[in-house]
């Protein structure tokens, strides 16, 4: 099978300055019959990319290509392709396979995959490295290229430089949202307003839903608000969070690192939900079940969204107008990026202009 030669930027994983993103040439094989060629116009930053840069989840398989947040033109596709044709403006999120026939991938739940190795990631190869060697590599790239079922459709009303972030922050949010059955009359609280959660806002404010932006930070008050809040709740106010005590049908939690998530719980009304999202690991403490049993609480995770509701948050984001708010980058500014990234710094989401890559 012929070659496809490809540049982007990785990191070695070597000892020195190998978590350092830098210029690398690789190769992709030619798409299968059911793969699409996709020329990569913009790619989101992910928080997640600087976990997995730095092998924080200890899954890393070296040399690390990340993007996952991925929109692009099809430059060829295999001959079984039927949906998308040379030209077409589409996206790719967190995988671009799957074993394609157990249960969780027949109802398009793809992330759930019960096959031998489970779903391919965008980058990283399997979500858990089998030990072979396998890898891939992902959108911070000229190309990429992607099996036809993972391989989104984007809406025309969608902004392509704005509308990455959707493929990750996005159906990340919208998947926990949708399957709680956030309405309109329900109260929704949002914790951490950065790159989920700014998202998380406008979905569930789209949804219906009277919408709490909950923020350890008071210099975030306005441009949450921006964003379509109906509050304000500052995390650090202990009168305030006292006063919000069982008042909240939904909490997704967007923090990326270890917290106590019993600091929130209480804010949960009867037989409410508390969802995290973006932490993929312990909590600070245990959590302290009198408080969870006291008004039959549900407290959860939720990971990324399979290939439905990637579709689905996509055209909902069209139908509501709703854009993440990002900040356009050169590719040779993506280190300071995620050291941006890592010290919250970013509103709310970097896109690099992957025009800046192949000049």
């Amino acid at each position: 099978m012929e070659k496809i030669k490809t540049k982007g930027y990785g990191a070695s994983g070597s000892l020195i300055g190998g978590k350092t993103l830098e210029l690398m040439e690789f190769d992709r094989n030619e798409p299968k019959a059911d793969e699409i060629l996709i020329d990569v116009l913009y790619c989101g930053v992910c928080h997640s990319d600087l976990h997995q840069v730095n092998n924080d989840w200890k899954n890393t398989v070296y040399p690390c290509v990340p993007g996952h947040e991925i929109i692009g033109k099809v430059v060829s596709t295999g001959a079984g392709v039927s949906k998308f044709k040379t030209g077409d403006l589409v996206g790719v999120g967190c995988m671009i396979d799957s074993c394609k026939h157990c249960e969780p991938c027949l109802d398009g739940e793809e992330q759930f995959c019960e096959g031998p190795v489970g779903q391919t990631m965008t980058y990283n190869g399997y979500w858990k490295p089998d030990g072979s060697g396998f890898n891939t590599f992902g959108g911070y790239s000229t190309n990429i290229v992607a099996q036809e079922k993972f391989v989104m459709r984007i809406p025309e009303s969608l902004s392509p430089s704005a509308a990455a972030p959707i493929l990750c922050a996005g159906v990340t949010t919208y998947s926990p949202l949708k399957h709680f059955g956030v309405k309109a009359g329900h109260k929704v609280g949002i914790v951490g307003i950065g790159g989920l959660g700014h998202m998380g806002v406008k979905i569930a404010k789209a949804m219906g839903a009277t919408v709490t932006a909950i923020t350890s930070k008071v210099s975030k008050r306005e441009s949450a608000l921006a964003l379509g809040a109906d509050e304000v709740l500052i995390s650090e106010d202990q009168d305030a969070m006292k006063a919000h005590a069982a008042t909240f049908d939904f909490l997704l939690i967007t923090i990326p690192y270890a917290f106590d998530v019993n600091d929130y719980i209480p804010l949960i009304r009867r037989r409410g939900a508390i969802v995290t999202v973006g932490l993929l690991g312990p909590y600070k403490a245990p959590t302290n079940n009198m408080e969870v049993a006291k008004f039959c609480s549900t407290v959860g995770g939720s990971l990324i969204g399979g290939t439905v509701e990637t579709q689905e948050v996509l055209d909902f984001c069209a139908e509501h107008n709703i854009s993440p708010d990002v900040q356009m980058i050169d590719i040779k500014d993506i280190n300071k990026a995620l050291d941006k990234i890592k010290d919250e710094e970013v509103r709310f989401r970097y896109v690099i202009d992957m025009a800046t890559l192949k000049n």
